[in-house]
Parts: structure tokens; C-alpha cells; sequence
């Protein structure tokens, strides 16, 4: 178990309602290490979950989990640290390359590292069957099949994911292609990853501390929003067009992103790369895991004028009955900064926005096996705990209507039944319990497209403080559904055959159960 003394100053406790403990699933790999074939690979990373002493605060050092990596053979830019965060370095790897990553685990819990919106293997997901203890290996080998994009890497282990994320255990990763390439994108200095997440400090110490079952059901919220790792994050940026990157790797949090004189956000990507072209929206609504990458031009701007990237206040939803969970010093819906960009130079050049940025190959809905038939996935709550169709996690448990056909492309519905407090008891009703709390679902393997939304009357005032905000037009892997809300989407089964996961990403969400195998069935 993870805990004050496993790790100094780092104050973290597990959130496994009713029992205290933590399945183990390391008997059910067959060994510490998963051999992979020996062969050519274009790029092999060392990869290491380690125990460290960051700079969080201004001269504070502060205990934390972190992934530290380097590159033993091939292109040494595919690891990136990044300087004075806990974060691990950003990764950055090439469509088409053959990739092997080493990791030993060297902190005092099992963990094992799941690559966030690529599509890999079963065995090379980061499913929890195959975490590792303390000094265990796992060897990833997989080639990215991925188009250019903002994608992210974190641990995966049951019941821990929301410790070891919390404790500093993420990073980016880049994909790139010559799609991309071809594109006149800012690029190099003038484009900044932001990975936005907010954490509790007592002192030096970070603090994870779910004060019991309320806390675990409405997710963890910190008091500081940090941006790669520091508090007041700001950016220094010259007279020209700027890309960023941006990555909510938040536990439970929901960023509405806006700038602060109310210029509207130009999208060009969001999970799965790039949108066939520009998008422009008042704001941008991102849940946890979510990613957007944003084109803006400070052209215009004159030295010495600062912007500032603010989420704008919405109707957080809540428990029934009004409970509003966690005691957080900037509830879910509050407004706060979350960095400025100060124009301080001049620029020889810049780069305009293209008006086509990519074609996305989407599917259509008429391929599906089921288009006028969704397969719909309950989200609701029963018996204490968050459930998928009254459904909690179990490691290789999957249901006959969890199996889809390698292959095959089908038409999914997300219909977030609400629920709270007063629903404990139930949750799989259809109507009278809309109230509850938003869930970003997350499915493993190939990207998916969202192909429609509509909402209950009961949860319209919350979806309309944010709705305008959601960037449906391109490839996700992560989509927000408010109470009330139903989200129908399309999603290819075409990859790689085997057992992956879907699940809820707030974390105290997934590590209570709100997570569910599905099985891609050859046969």
C-alpha cells in the first residue's frame, strides 16, 4: 500500500471503498516480465517508476512517484525531460516506428504503464492483470499505428491509478507523420505542451488524502492548479502564431477553457490528432483525459501584453440532494487562471493557419453491424459504488454483451443515468434520477468518433453551461457525458483482437469499479 511512510512527505491514501486492501493481480501474469521477440526496433527507451525530491513550490522540495526514461538505441529526441517538473518526459515517436520500452518498477507498489489512446496489443495496453511489484520489469514492443497527435501515458494498476497519477507518475506522448508534416504548423519553441492538474500541498508535502466515501464519489479536487508540474504558470511568447498542446491530466477535474478577453479558441486537434480543419468555439469544455491542441496568434499583440488561459465558471453537477463532495479550496465549475502568455519579443516570422489541416478518414455509419441498434452502457450508481449497466470491475471477467466481433465497426451509446446519494440502492433506471456527476469515458485501442449527443430535460441547465465547448469533429478516445446525457458513438474493432478496458476517467472512479473489460472475439 502506498502511504505517508512508503514515500517520506508524499501523504496519499487508498480509495478502495468497503475492504481497506487492493486486489493483487501480479499472479495472474505469468511472470514479472512479458517476453517480446527480439528483433530490429527503430527506437528503445529504459523506462523507470522511481521515488523522488522535486521543486513543486518556489524552493520547496516536495516527495513524489515519478517516470524517468532514456533512450538506449535509436533517435536519442524521442525522450524529452521536462526540466524541473515531476512529469516524465515527453515522448516523442514517429507513425510507422517498431518501439521498445523497457520498465522496471522501482517504487514500494505494483504499477504498470498503459500508452493512452494508442492502439497496441492487448499485452502491451497496460491491462492491471499484468502490473508489476516492486522490482518487477515489463517489456512493451509495438509498433505505432497511430496518426500524428496529443497522446498521453500514465499507470494502470486497479485500484492505484489515482495515487500513482496523483504522486506524479504521467507524461505526454507526441506522434508525428507526414501528414503533420506537410502542414505549416508552429513547431519547436513555438509550440507548448501543457499538461494541467491540480494538487494539495501541506507544506512540502503533497497531499492525497479522499476523505471517505463522498470524496471518492465526486473525485479528488486539489486547492493549486498546476501547469507541467508548477503553480503561476506563465509563458513568455513572442509577436506570432503559437501551437499548444493541451492535456488535462487532472484526477477528477473539468477545465472550461477560455481566454480572458473572451477571444474565441481556434482547435485544431483533439484526441486522436488533427480535425479535417479549424474549429472555432466560444470555449473549450475538457474533461479528464481529454486533449485539445489550440492555434493562437499573438501577432497583433503589442510587447509587454499579457493573455490569459482561464477556465469559466459552469453549473458543476452534483450529488443528489445537493452534496458537493471534496472540500476544495476552487470547487469543480469555479473560475481561476490557469496561465498567461506575456508578448515580450518581436518575431522574424510566423506561420498562418492553414484552412485544411488533414483528412481523418472517418468511418461511416452506415458500416456499422448495429445502426439503428446501439450497444448502450449505462452509467449510473448501485449498491455504493459507480457501475457500468450495474456492472463493477472485476480483472478478467468480460459479459456476452461486452464481446464484439474483430473486424467489425458498431454504433456504442454512453446514457448517463445520473444518480447520487439518494440512488445508492439502484441504477440502472432510465428516468428519474438525473442528478449525479459528469463521467469522461475513456475506451482502450482505436479511436472513436462521436456521432451525436442529446440530453434529459432534468440535466439540460448544467449541459448548456457547457456544451458549446465540446469538439466533436475529430477522432476521441475520451468523451465527456454529463447527467442526463446520451452520446452515441462509432468506434472500428479493427485493430488487435483480445481483452481491453473502458471505464470512467475520473480515477477515484475507475479505482472504485467504474471500469469494465471488452473483449475483441476472433471467433
Amino acid at each position: 500500500m502506498l502511504s505517508g511512510s512508503a514515500v517520506g512527505g508524499l501523504v496519499v491514501a487508498a480509495c478502495v471503498p468497503g475492504t481497506g486492501v487492493v486486489e493483487s493481480s501480479s499472479s495472474l501474469a505469468t511472470s514479472s516480465t512479458v517476453p517480446v521477440a527480439d528483433g530490429p526496433v527503430d527506437v528503445e527507451i529504459a523506462m523507470r517508476a522511481i521515488s523522488d525530491r522535486v521543486e513543486i513550490r518556489p524552493g520547496i522540495e516536495t516527495d513524489v512517484w515519478r517516470l524517468v526514461a532514456e533512450v538506449t538505441a535509436g533517435d536519442a529526441a524521442a525522450v524529452q525531460p521536462v526540466d524541473g517538473s515531476y512529469l516524465g518526459p515527453t515522448l516523442r515517436l514517429r507513425q510507422g516506428q517498431r518501439v521498445r520500452i523497457v520498465f522496471d518498477n522501482e517504487i514500494p507498489d505494483e504499477t504498470i504503464v498503459h500508452w493512452h489512446g494508442l492502439d497496441v496489443p492487448e499485452d502491451m495496453d497496460g491491462h492491471p492483470r499484468f502490473a508489476v511489484p516492486e522490482g518487477g520489469r515489463y517489456e512493451y514492443e509495438f509498433t505505432v499505428v497511430n496518426r500524428a497527435g496529443t497522446y498521453w501515458y500514465h499507470p494502470h494498476p486497479h485500484g492505484r491509478t489515482g495515487p500513482q497519477v496523483y504522486a506524479g507518475m504521467a507524461g505526454l506522448l507526441l506522434v508525428g507523420d507526414e501528414e503533420e508534416d506537410a502542414l505549416s504548423l508552429p513547431g519547436g519553441e513555438f509550440e507548448i505542451p501543457m499538461v494541467l492538474q491540480d494538487r494539495t500541498f501541506d507544506g512540502d508535502r503533497l497531499v492525497y488524502l479522499p476523505n471517505g466515501m463522498m470524496d471518492q464519489m465526486m473525485g479528488f479536487l486539489g486547492d493549486e492548479i498546476l501547469v507541467n508540474g508548477r503553480p503561476d504558470a506563465a509563458f513568455p511568447v513572442a509577436s506570432r502564431s503559437y501551437r499548444l498542446r493541451i492535456l488535462n491530466g487532472s484526477n477528477a477535474r473539468i477545465y472550461k477553457l477560455g481566454w480572458d478577453d473572451g477571444t474565441p479558441l481556434v482547435v485544431l486537434a483533439t484526441d486522436g490528432g488533427l480535425l479535417e480543419s479549424p474549429a472555432t468555439r466560444p470555449y473549450v469544455t475538457l474533461g479528464p483525459a481529454e486533449r485539445v491542441d489550440l492555434w493562437v496568434d499573438f501577432e497583433a499583440e503589442s510587447i509587454g501584453t499579457t493573455r490569459r488561459l482561464v477556465s469559466l465558471p459552469f453549473e458543476a453537477p452534483q450529488m443528489m440532494g445537493g452534496m458537493m463532495g471534496p472540500d476544495s479550496l476552487i470547487p469543480n465549475g469555479a473560475a481561476f487562471d490557469v496561465a498567461s502568455f506575456a508578448v515580450d519579443r518581436d518575431a522574424a516570422s510566423t506561420d498562418p493557419l492553414p484552412g485544411r489541416l488533414s483528412n481523418p478518414g472517418f468511418s461511416s455509419v452506415e458500416a456499422a453491424v448495429n445502426p439503428d441498434a446501439a450497444r448502450t452502457i449505462v452509467l449510473a450508481m448501485a449498491r455504493g459504488s459507480w457501475t457500468l449497466n450495474g456492472r463493477t470491475f472485476q480483472m478478467t471477467e468480460v459479459s456476452p454483451e461486452e464481446t464484439v466481433r474483430f473486424g467489425t465497426t458498431e454504433v456504442w451509446e454512453f446514457f448517463n443515468a445520473g444518480g447520487g446519494m439518494g440512488g445508492m440502492g439502484g441504477g440502472m433506471g432510465g428516468g428519474g434520477m438525473q442528478e449525479g456527476l459528469a463521467h469522461p469515458m475513456h475506451m482502450h485501442g482505436q479511436q472513436f468518433q462521436v456521432l451525436e449527443r442529446s440530453i434529459d430535460d432534468a440535466g439540460r441547465a448544467a449541459w448548456e453551461t457547457v456544451r458549446e465547448g465540446y469538439v466533436d469533429e475529430g477522432w476521441k478516445d475520451t468523451v465527456l457525458v454529463m447527467p442526463g446525457e446520451r452520446v452515441r458513438i462509432l468506434r472500428r474493432f479493427t485493430g488487435f483482437p483480445g481483452l481491453f478496458l473502458y471505464h470512467c476517467h475520473i480515477l477515484e472512479h475507475e479505482d472504485m469499479g467504474m471500469m469494465r473489460n471488452f473483449r475483441i472475439a476472433t471467433a
